[in-house]
Formats: structure tokens, sequence, C-alpha cells
């Protein structure tokens, strides 16, 4: 039977492990979007991961909402990215890049001026940070309906741009509040065109970017990250069952290369979800290569990889503070502890300073 340490083949590309490091944003890109040799870095630190999925990054200009986000829409951006891959792959590993668009999730502030849009004039919940300090998110400003087929285009082209760059592939961020999954779900979407309404039309933005992606490169090279029971930023479905299943099924008939379901957090739990079990309730509607995150240590890990349903585990926060999460986990080591302070900031403290085993001192 196997466990988080058995190999595991993704459509050819030979994986030594099942063990993913998560997608998680960490801001220390400059300040126009391009990778820095910190970010190279911290990859490589982490490059004996089964699989890296980078943290979110900007298709456009108007996806762009997170200061010191990364981007892969400029030539510099994308030359930057290419040093990441290149180390990565010369350390032994492989690594996806998660492609990202805001959507209501942003602030003037930091946009030149321009509001961030959205499928509805329904501001997310909560606040955003700015340097000045944190602030209610603003009503975003409606989509135009001619203006999706280009944001469509802007992943298929972000996703030419992964491949130039050297990713293994490339990962559509359809959960945690953000564009395609404000479209998605009736909490956040209440347009009355053919985007908005009923389930078919609201999951529209979310398959037509997937199949855009697809046709850029391959379905056995193109993922996506769905969030069933996540309330981040307000996000709430009157039926998330029928909602996500007719997602996941569609999904499943284009054959995409896998499919990242987030269990709920203790956040989410507290709220009442309506799916407890994320994998256990939409799992079955799909024969793709399934990944789990959200809440797993090693033993639950394991639980998950021989119930048979789930292919790897996403670990998000242990790699944080532990990038040589794998050579711990097959050693039973300690694990060190994190420091929220420092995970959103600059420079390397927090970042790449964690020690791995072998020269581990106190930091």
């Amino acid at each position: 039977m196997p466990d988080l340490f058995a190999p595991y083949d993704l459509h050819g590309l030979a994986l030594p492990n099942r063990i993913a490091m998560s997608a998680m944003t960490r801001t220390r890109a400059s300040e126009t979007g391009v990778p820095t040799d910190l970010m190279r870095d911290y990859y490589v630190q982490r490059a004996s991961a089964g699989l890296i999925v980078t943290e979110c990054t900007q298709v456009s200009e108007q996806g762009h909402g997170i200061i010191r986000c990364p981007g892969i829409h400029t030539a510099d951006q994308i030359a930057g990215w290419r040093k990441v891959t290149d180390a990565v792959h010369d350390a032994g590993g492989r690594i996806y890049v998660q492609l990202w668009h805001c959507g209501r999730v942003a602030h003037p502030e930091m946009r030149g001026g321009e509001p961030p849009v959205g499928p509805s004039p329904l501001p997310a919940e909560g606040d955003f940070f700015l340097p000045r300090g944190r602030v209610e998110f603003p009503t975003p400003r409606p989509l135009e309906l001619e203006e999706i087929a280009p944001i469509v285009e802007d992943f298929a082209q972000a996703t030419r741009n992964a491949r130039e760059a050297g990713f293994d592939g490339v990962e559509l961020h359809g959960a945690n509040g953000y564009l395609q999954d404000q479209f998605l779900q009736d909490g956040s979407n209440h347009r009355s065109d053919a985007y908005g309404g009923g389930v078919a039309n609201r999951a529209r933005l979310m398959i037509e970017t997937a199949e855009a992606m697809i046709a850029a490169w391959s379905a056995e090279r193109v993922g996506i990250r769905l969030s069933p029971s996540s309330s981040l930023y307000g996000m709430k479905d009157s039926d998330p069952r029928e909602t996500f299943g007719h997602l996941v099924s569609t999904l499943d008939a284009l054959e995409i290369g896998y499919i990242t379901l987030l269990e709920p957090n203790a956040k989410d739990a507290k709220k009442g979800v309506q799916i407890e079990h994320v994998v256990e309730t939409l799992g079955p509607l799909t024969s793709r290569p399934l990944i789990v995150n959200t809440g797993f240590d090693k033993a639950k890990g394991n639980e998950a990889i021989a119930s048979g349903f789930v292919n790897l585990v996403a670990y998000g926060v242990p790699y944080i503070a532990n990038p040589d999460l794998v050579e711990r986990f097959r050693a039973d080591a300690a694990l060190n502890k994190p420091d929220p302070e420092t995970f959103y900031g600059e420079g390397p403290t927090g970042y790449t300073d964690y020690p791995a085993m072998a020269n581990e001192t106190t930091r």
C-alpha cells in the first residue's frame, strides 16, 4: 500500500514522493513583480518535495492584488522565474506555477487608483493590508461581458509564459475567494448574463479558463485548486455540493491534470461549513489525480494516501518552517516552529533562515 514516500507518476512527470509543497503567498518578489534571488533560494531549499506549487502569480496587471506578489506577464518576470526553475531543476526538484487573478480582493491604492474588478458590485469581507495599515475592501467594479474573454486569454498567455520560464506545469487558482471562485459561488456572483444565475453559468469562467490553459499547453500539465468550504473574504454558496459537484464533474470531463481540494480549516469549521469532508464528498466524482490540503500532519497524510482517493498531500505552514520536510517526516524528526510574524514581509528572516536537520540551530 502506498504512503507519503512512495513515488508517483503525474502524467509522465516522475515524483519521488507524494508530499507536495502547497502554494503560499510570501511577498518576497520585487515591487514590479519580478521573482528575486531570495525566492530562488527559498524554492531550492524545498526541492525535495514531490511537487512544488509556487505562490499565486498574477497573469496581468489588472490581476495584481498583493504587495510584492510575483507576476508572469512581462519579460523580466519570465526571466526571473527562469532563474528559479533552473535552480530547482538543478537541485532535483519539480515545480508548477500557480496562475491567479485577484478579482475583488485588492485596493485602488496599490493599483494606481484603479478599482478592483469582480463579477458583481459586492466587496470582499475583512480588510486589506496596505503599507499605511489595514483598510476595508472597496466595492469592486463589475466586469463588462466583453472584458471576460481577454482575462481568459491572459491565463492562456501566462500558461505559454510558464512554459518559456521552464515550469513543469501550471495550476489555476480557483480557490480562496479570488476571481474564478468569485464567479463560481452565488454569494459573490449576482450577475444575470451568461456568467451568472445557474451553476453552469457561474462555473463558465472557471471552465473557460481551464480550457484555455489546456489549449496553451496540455491537459496533463494543467492543475486546479478549489476550496469548496472556505469562507475566506466572505465566500459562500447556497448549495456548495451542487456547485462544486458540477464543477468537479466538468473538470473530470476535460481530463485536467489534477485537482487540489482544500479541506475546511478551523475557522471554516466554526462557521458551520456545508461540506465538512471535502475529499470524501467530491473525490468520487472524478478519476483525475487528487491532491488534498489543509491541516495534515504525517499520520493524517498517510491515512489520506491509504484511503485510495488521494494521490498527493500538500503541506503549507509546515513547509514554511521546514525546508527539509520530506526528510523530517521520513526520520520522524521534530519540526521547526513557524513564526507567523514573518509569513509575509521582506528579507530572509522567517523565509530562508529556517535550519535543516543537518545544521539545526536556534533561530
